[in-house]
């Protein structure tokens, strides 16, 4: 019984195909029969409790340059389609948290993936604290002297911004660097949210996992190998992926938070592990599912498919 599947995402023109998550799980979708419909953020509308996207049909081919064909735009009433996927990248600003109380006024009975309200109330660098003693040694403040003090009491510290996506902002510094004032007043010239500032863990030169999490349990791992005197690792900002093995520390800290992403409807899941220390839990548009499938890991996609069909079909 196919279901009717609503994306909403950034533009479809600009994706990468060989690397993108969002194609990747579209384009199960359509292989298992679903029909698709596309729709970007400022598409989407509410009136008189009615939520609506103006949104086209889509179809998908594995083509690079030529990989989708857009139907013309309709007015989908988002309460009569089967599953929305809510999979635009962040910032995690007023926009995006506004997409999720819009969203959150069809969930359940339209499933939404990840659940809006739990989107939400999950930020990526903040969620992670609910679990004592994953993280390495973590501050959030916009308190210059807090910071100075962290860093006096834990050495050189990682900065980067509370609602920031894709390694964008990410520094390392060093005791006594002179750019730590700079670096803050930059921060505040961009918006009045703290910053988080986390103890530098050497491992990252080993890299920084990715593990993918269907409905809290794990589906596998990659592990994300920064450029050559970088800090930051992320895929988008010159990364190396390269296949891994899930340890018994991965596996150790997916029991302590599977439970939890159960309960809120966080059906996928991506989190970020260096070393032993778990340091971030993506929520929002969570990537890697191509990357594992082809270093002949497990389909991230498939397995998600398979647990959306289970819920609508019950």
């Amino acid at each position: 019984m196919p279901l009717k599947v609503a994306i909403q995402m950034d533009p479809i023109e600009g994706i990468n195909i060989e690397t993108d998550t969002t194609f990747f799980m579209m384009l199960e979708a359509q292989v298992r029969g679903h029909a698709l419909w596309h729709f970007t953020p400022d598409r989407l509308s509410m009136e008189d409790g009615r939520v609506t996207a103006r949104a086209r049909p889509l179809n998908l081919r594995a083509v690079k340059g030529d990989h989708h064909k857009l139907g013309d735009p309709t007015v989908l009433d988002l309460a009569e389609m089967d599953v929305v996927l809510m999979r635009q990248d962040p910032p995690f600003d007023m926009a995006y948290i506004t997409a999720t109380h819009l969203l959150e006024k069809i969930h359940p009975k339209t499933l939404v993936v990840n659940n809006p309200a739990e989107v939400r109330n999950a930020p990526e660098k903040i969620f992670v604290t609910d679990f004592p003693g994953l993280q390495p040694p973590t501050l959030i403040t916009s308190d210059p002297d807090a910071i100075r003090d962290f860093q006096a009491r834990h050495g050189d510290m990682v900065l980067k911004p509370l609602y920031g996506g894709g390694g964008s902002g990410v520094v390392r510094l060093k005791i006594g660097d002179p750019n730590l004032d700079a670096l803050l007043e930059l921060h505040a010239m961009i918006g009045r949210e703290p910053v988080i500032a986390q103890k530098f863990i050497p491992a990252v030169s080993e890299g920084d996992k990715r593990v993918l999490l269907i409905d809290g349990e794990p589906v596998g791992a990659i592990n994300r190998i920064p450029a050559k005197d970088q800090v930051r690792s992320n895929l988008a900002r010159g990364g190396r992926a390269e296949a891994v093995e899930l340890t018994a520390r991965d596996r150790e800290i997916c029991a302590i938070i599977g439970p939890e992403l159960k309960r809120r409807g966080l059906l996928f899941v991506g989190i970020d592990v260096i070393g032993d220390y778990l340091t971030e839990i993506n929520v929002t548009s969570p990537t890697g599912a191509q990357q594992l499938h082809k270093f002949g890991g497990a389909n991230a996609a498939t397995a998600l498919w398979e647990r959306i069909e289970a819920i609508r079909w019950e």
